[in-house]
């Protein structure tokens, strides 16, 4: 296995050339199903296998838990303000320093529950924009470029998915 097949077990994040409304459902249902699928998968892991690592040098699962409450919640934020300001810029955070921040050893389930609100929340929001407020649009500072509200969806539905297959990896076969 390559190191971006570690890293990206599902591979990157691909965004389509037409967001069809067959695939903005399939990616709701990602969405709105994530929390439910992220608990299915953790809820037994004992202290020891939280922090197994999906790949040298990544994050314990417990790390990846909490990083996706973190980054959830950002795309709440990022989303109403790419619906309230005209293509607002919006910065990077420091991931990997937010890892090792304290509320990161807080037990999962804080995170899980704050992610059951977060992604009812989500997904009402999404549910209710017509298309023309899907194409609004933020500036993401670090890539140096605009992301419509559909390129968000689709990265969400992804980066769900992407954080549960690091975790269904670290459990299968882990690296410490």
């Amino acid at each position: 296995m390559t190191s971006v097949q570690q890293r990206y077990p599902i591979g990157p994040c691909e965004y389509p050339a037409e967001y069809t409304a067959n695939l903005l459902t399939q990616y709701l249902l990602d969405i709105e199903t994530f929390p439910m699928r992220l608990e299915y998968v953790v809820q037994h892991l004992d202290a020891d296998q939280l922090q197994l690592r999906y790949r040298e040098g990544g994050w314990t699962i417990n790390q990846v838990i909490h990083h996706c409450g973190d980054s959830h919640m950002n795309a709440i934020l990022r989303i109403k303000l790419a619906l309230t300001d005209e293509n607002p810029s919006i910065n990077a955070y420091q991931e990997d320093r937010w890892a090792e921040t304290a509320d990161y050893d807080l037990p999962f389930n804080n995170t899980i529950t704050m992610l059951f609100a977060i992604h009812r929340k989500l997904v009402k929001l999404l549910e209710s924009l017509s298309e023309e407020q899907r194409n609004r649009t933020y500036f993401h500072t670090q890539y140096q470029r605009s992301f419509s509200i559909n390129d968000v969806i689709c990265l969400y539905a992804w980066h769900g998915n992407h954080h549960l297959a690091q975790i269904q990896v670290a459990i299968t076969q882990p690296h410490n």
